[in-house]
């Protein structure tokens, strides 16, 4: 089916067809209709048939850049959502079975421009005068006491557990608002043009042709648009991210949430523990090479505190990512684009980075070098956000199942080998500035799966036995003192942003 026109490559942008919802659909569309919505006519498809994956409630605080760049409103966001504070993880389980750790947002100490803190916490326990790591790091110690409350000038970073279901509710009243305009229907073909290749609309099962300029598929792991039509390949990364599978189930609340998630490994996988307002998300991931999905749907219902709300629900997933994110007048977005697995809140994170990036190189008509320079970009910020969550997997001692002595066996990426030898050898973190996690995210992963350095910069031994006391205690005084005035994080949550109800 095809209607003469001009060649959609080069004929000007107006008409923008997001093909989905849910939180990559509705994210896309809430940041063009509120920034480009006078000049654009943005126009979301998607089927109430369809839900919104509902693995997706944890957060990282580059959340809350998106939301500042659209104008949304903290508290009404929370309410909301019902949304509970996210100041990191706890690593139950990951080194060894019954060692723990935890991943902060964070700051640790205060750095010196010559060397980080991690130099001079080293040096100090060498002498004797330092204590545990986590000590220095408010936004852990707050984690692990319950505690929350904004501080000037953002002294505290942290994100947030939210509904993904009632976030994207959140996020179509406000594109609707902004003049997105949303129809319903199931996708049955996508058209192209015979010449160009490009797409130029989507025909639904109910007879409506929606026509556009530019499209976006937030269609999931279908990938209708950028696999289906255009055939762009997907980049498999199962040889070094072995998980392929989750089952999800919300639970009743039990007691107050915790500001901050729990990820507990197991034998073949690990389980997820993110409290909201109103319930509890729980979940497992796993290996289908080592574990089946009626082991693993047990394994999960054994070990949550409060009443099912649901039965479980499966997820099937394959990480990697995308060959080309994006492809002639198509740009991929969320899990149609790339999956690396639920662990450290990534998926939202690339989201919100393509969406961000899109909206930066937004064309009047296409070009390829802006094309080129989006795919670059991205495939950047996967590969980084990719080494990091192999890093959690490989470094373990971890030897009591088959799964996890594979995860220490397998060939890492050389990127990743190269972060890590540096940092055993030197102490010194591989960063990229525009990559997603920070040095203090490596430094407490790697040391928390039991990487420490080998030795510390010069720099540390500038400083002398009382000096470096002093610099050490002084820290973990003014973290322990801004802590006793934190209020309990529920209390905080509840008189700040009290959740509507759902």
């Amino acid at each position: 089916m095809h209607v003469a026109s001009t060649d959609p490559g080069q004929a000007p942008i107006r008409r923008v067809v997001i093909a989905g919802g849910g939180t990559a659909g509705w994210m896309a569309a809430a940041a063009l209709s509120r920034t480009l919505g006078k000049v654009l006519e943005i126009t979301l498809v998607e089927s109430d048939e369809i839900g919104t994956i509902g693995v997706g409630e944890a957060t990282i605080p580059t959340l809350m850049t998106f939301h500042r760049l659209l104008g949304i409103g903290e508290q009404e966001f929370m309410a909301q959502t019902q949304a509970t504070i996210k100041l990191g993880i706890n690593f139950e389980n990951w080194r060894d079975v019954g060692q723990d750790y935890f991943h902060s947002f964070g700051l640790t100490g205060t750095d010196h421009w010559t060397a980080g803190f991690q130099h001079f916490w080293m040096r100090g326990r060498e002498r004797g005068l330092a204590s545990a790591y986590d000590d220095y790091c408010l936004e852990l110690k707050a984690a692990l006491d319950g505690r929350f409350a904004h501080l000037p000038k953002r002294k505290l970073n942290y994100a947030y557990h939210l509904d993904a279901t009632l976030y994207a509710r959140y996020l179509r009243r406000f594109s609707e608002a902004n003049g997105a305009r949303r129809v319903e229907g199931k996708i049955s073909q996508v058209t192209t043009d015979p010449d160009s290749g490009c797409i130029t609309a989507l025909q639904l099962e109910n007879g409506t042709r929606v026509e556009g300029d530019f499209f976006i598929d937030c269609t999931g792991f279908r990938a209708l648009l950028i696999e289906k039509t255009l055939g762009v390949g997907f980049d498999d990364w199962s040889h070094w991210l072995f998980n392929d599978r989750a089952f999800a189930v919300p639970t009743a609340t039990v007691r107050d949430a915790v500001p901050y998630t729990r990820a507990i490994a197991g034998p073949a996988g690990w389980q997820w523990r993110i409290p909201l307002q109103h319930r509890v998300g729980n979940g497992i991931v796993y290996s289908s090479r080592y574990m089946d999905d009626d082991q693993a749907r047990d394994t999960l219902l054994s070990s949550i505190d409060g009443a099912p709300l649901r039965d479980p629900f499966p997820v099937r997933f394959r990480p990697g990512q995308r060959m080309r994110c994006w492809e002639k007048n198509c740009v991929a977005l969320g899990l149609s684009a790339s999956f690396i697995e639920p662990l450290e809140s990534t998926t939202i994170h690339l989201i919100q980075r393509g969406i961000i990036h899109l909206m930066q190189t937004f064309p009047r008509t296409l070009c390829q070098p802006d094309i080129d320079q989006y795919n670059m970009r991205m495939a950047d910020e996967l590969q980084h956000a990719r080494d990091f969550v192999i890093l959690h997997f490989n470094v373990t001692d971890r030897q009591d199942t088959p799964y996890w002595r594979d995860c220490k066996a397998m060939p890492i990426p050389d990127s990743l080998r190269h972060r890590i030898e540096l940092f055993r050898e030197t102490g010194r973190v591989f960063h990229v500035p525009t990559e997603l996690f920070a040095e203090n995210s490596w430094i407490q992963v790697m040391m928390g799966q039991g990487i420490y350095p080998r030795e510390y910069h010069r720099s540390a031994d500038l400083m002398g036995d009382a000096e470096l006391k002093g610099f050490l205690d002084g820290i973990r005084q003014d973290v322990d003192r801004t802590l006793r005035q934190l209020p309990p994080h529920m209390e905080y949550v509840r008189s700040y942003a009290p959740a509507t109800p759902a």
